[in-house]
């Protein structure tokens, strides 16, 4: 059954573009699929599944403390794979045809208030390389919306800092132009006039945002570094990387700006994706007005 996996795997990476993280995940879920199968119903081959097998194991993992979405990417992959299959003429049925999934529920996603993001963006103190770097870094998360990957993946030759805008190669290899805002592009000047340099090493590469050994900085780190910035800026719930995408989304859609916009700026393939953050406008709104309309005060 691990051929079956990989072949799918060179099929997602080769044909369809897929990111080493989406291939990572599927094919750790296969992997868990196929082992259950072999220890709970004696499969050895996926030519031999049953969709109540595959039911079977998609039940099993209820009794796991797993995230719904994370149960729904292994439904995804199973069926993906069995796509595959009848593609390749290995099965002539698809044994996941009936299976149906739990039911996602889309969170509003947590981010800051622009009081907060401006504490955070100031939190980065002093003119050293280091302060440099992390104030351009936090001033274009913000003023982007980048994923923490794409962040930590930009290279000097996808920026255009004399047209404000930068190019990214996001989810599934897909390119798209994002433009950066004047606080950013003076922040990212000054970093890489005064503060990269220091950090080039004889190894370093095209990175824009470098580590104090000259490589480019980890997903990691970057978590490290917004932690450490949110919790100087006082800010005392926990805040994630992610976090500053969602603000960008929802503070722009707050002044204005249209859904599909912010739909091509974040990189999403489908607007459903995106209108999330109508729900955190509408919400958004509705505290406003009962907290400021002259007829919501004083009722006991």
């Amino acid at each position: 059954m691990q051929a079956g996996i990989e072949d799918f795997g060179n099929v997602l990476t080769l044909e369809r573009g897929r990111s080493d993280h989406t291939l990572s995940a599927y094919e750790s879920d296969l992997s868990q699929c196929a082992a259950w199968l072999a220890r709970h119903a004696g499969v050895s081959d996926w030519r031999d599944v049953t969709a109540e097998q595959a039911t079977d194991w998609l039940q099993s993992l209820t009794g796991d403390e797993l995230a719904v979405a994370s149960q729904a990417r292994k439904l995804t992959a199973l069926r993906m794979l069995a796509r595959h299959l009848v593609r390749e003429r290995v099965r002539e049925d698809d044994f996941t045809a009936l299976l149906s999934g739990p039911k996602l529920v889309r969170r509003v996603p947590g981010m800051l208030s622009e009081a907060e993001v401006n504490r955070l963006l100031a939190a980065p103190q002093g003119g050293d390389e280091l302060a440099l770097r992390d104030r351009a870094l936090l001033e274009l998360f913000y003023a982007s919306g980048l994923r923490v990957s794409e962040l930590a993946g930009l290279g000097l030759q996808q920026l255009d800092l004399d047209n404000g805008f930068l190019r990214v190669f996001g989810k599934g290899a897909k390119e798209r132009v994002v433009p950066v805002g004047g606080r950013a592009v003076v922040a990212l000047r000054v970093y890489l006039d005064a503060g990269r340099p220091k950090l080039v090493r004889a190894k370093t590469g095209g990175a824009v945002f470098l580590s104090e050994r000259g490589g480019p900085l980890s997903r990691k780190t970057l978590w490290y570094l917004v932690q450490k910035y949110a919790a100087a800026a006082g800010i005392e719930r926990g805040v994630k990387p992610h976090q500053l995408r969602h603000s960008f989304a929802s503070h722009l859609l707050g002044g204005g700006a249209d859904l599909r916009s912010i739909q091509e700026m974040l990189g999403h393939a489908n607007l459903e994706t995106t209108q999330i953050y109508t729900a955190v406008e509408e919400k958004r709104l509705v505290e406003q007005h009962a907290k400021f309309h002259p007829r919501n005060q004083d009722i006991e």
